[in-house]
């Protein structure tokens, strides 16, 4: 199977997630969905891993796209009637063109795998390896977006909930606005309609990315859908029944004037080895040897293991792991700077060669340390996925970590 299609060919969800999937089968149904390519994860994780054979691969497949694009998370399992990681796995929109797909793909993945979806996983019951699958898109430019239930999530009524704000809809789902709320019947009668305080819109920048735009006074508790605008978005619920079935959850935009839908998936119940990353600098092996679970490993084991890890950058001030989250990854810093605290007491400072997190690739335990970058940091990262079926192969890295836990133990009672 190929693992990169036009989103009109994408039928198998544990190859590309329900995401790109439920969008594949909305095209061939003739819904309203901005064109696109689904990827599987197999090659997400290649283009993460810097597999220039993959980076080559995407680029051609996507080329026709062009510009600005979106590209949205859709691991498999990722939204079900069970679970939704709404929030917790990345959306990038107005990447400018396919040459910055690569490094948008890489942020994608490692969201899958960060702290907070990682808690969320063990919490709802589903950790395991994450395949990430994604979604490349058209991005569109919206006037007004925002998402809308078939059934009100709330009451369990039968009629449509609408929120909406200007803008990009990720202000929406992100609850940074009080969005305007709206109840429709069935019938297409208004049953309610509420302005929000809608302050500020996420928009698109000619240089990519987003930025805040603060609204217009007069736009900020205006109403942004009228009667023809919730009619169409009643015939969108009404088509998205059809075809996927009941109490379906929908995000749309409205983009020079036309309805779009740009996911639907179902509404909760509760509302091994790669190519090496080119890449890891000398000062992450250097690391690694110095870490006590891998300090007494030979240097052809030491480099066996850092083939597997992929670069990973934080912003400053951004929260890396948090006291007492669930974790699955080990960072060593390749440059910039990390502070360490321990409920609300800073304890120390990380630089470049220092790591932090390798205990998660063990026990799959709460995070001891809250760490936040102090400047914008670049770190090469390894998760327990790829570290444990090395040490299944490989007997003398099972030794090691024995040894190195037993060792642990012993301190612990003296």
């Amino acid at each position: 199977m190929k693992a990169i299609v036009p989103l009109a060919k994408a039928r198998d969800e544990s190859v590309f997630g329900a995401k790109a999937v439920d969008l594949g089968q909305a095209l061939r149904q003739g819904l309203p969905v901005p064109p696109g390519f689904a990827l599987a994860g197999s090659i997400v994780e290649a283009v993460a891993g810097e597999d220039q054979r993959a980076i080559k691969k995407l680029a051609k497949s996507i080329g026709s796209l062009g510009g600005p694009l979106a590209v949205r998370s859709s691991a498999v399992g990722e939204d079900s009637a069970g679970a939704s990681f709404a929030g917790q796995h990345l959306t990038l929109l107005n990447i400018p063109s396919a040459d910055a797909v690569p490094g948008a793909l890489r942020e994608v993945w490692w969201s899958a795998n960060s702290d907070s979806a990682i808690t969320y996983r063990q919490r709802v019951g589903v950790f395991a390896r994450p395949s990430v699958g994604v979604v490349v898109q058209k991005l569109l430019d919206p006037e007004v977006a925002g998402v809308m239930f078939t059934k009100n999530p709330i009451t369990g009524a039968d009629e449509r909930m609408i929120e909406a704000s200007w803008g990009l809809g990720e202000i929406v789902v992100a609850g940074r606005v009080i969005p305007d709320s709206f109840r429709v019947a069935r019938s297409g009668e208004v049953l309610d309609r509420t302005a929000g305080v809608k302050k500020v819109a996420i928009r698109t920048t000619s240089q990519g990315g987003t930025v805040d735009e603060d609204v217009a006074p007069d736009l900020v508790e205006r109403l942004c859908l009228d009667d023809a605008q919730l009619a169409k978005l009643n015939d969108l619920a009404a088509r998205c029944e059809e075809v996927y079935g009941p109490a379906r959850d929908i995000e749309f935009a409205f983009a020079g004037g036309n309805l779009y839908l740009l996911q639907c998936r179902a509404m909760t119940k509760a509302a091994g080895s790669r190519p090496a990353s080119a890449d890891v600098p000398a000062t992450a092996v250097e690391s690694l040897a110095r870490v006590p679970l891998f300090a007494d490993l030979p240097r052809r084991d030491i480099d066996q293991i850092t083939r597997l890890f992929k670069e990973r950058r934080f912003a400053a001030g951004e929260t890396i792991a948090k006291e007492g989250a669930g974790g699955a990854s080990f960072f060593v810093i390749s440059s910039g700077q990390a502070k360490v605290s321990l409920q609300g007491r800073e304890l120390a400072t990380f630089g470049p060669g220092d790591y932090f997190g390798e205990m998660a690739l063990i026990d799959e335990g709460a995070r001891s340390a809250t760490i936040t970058a102090a400047t914008d940091l670049v770190c090469y990262g390894l998760t327990l996925w790829e570290f444990r079926p090395l040490v299944q192969q490989n007997a003398a890295i099972c030794w090691n970590l024995l040894h190195a836990m037993a060792r642990r133990l012993r301190e612990a009672q003296t």
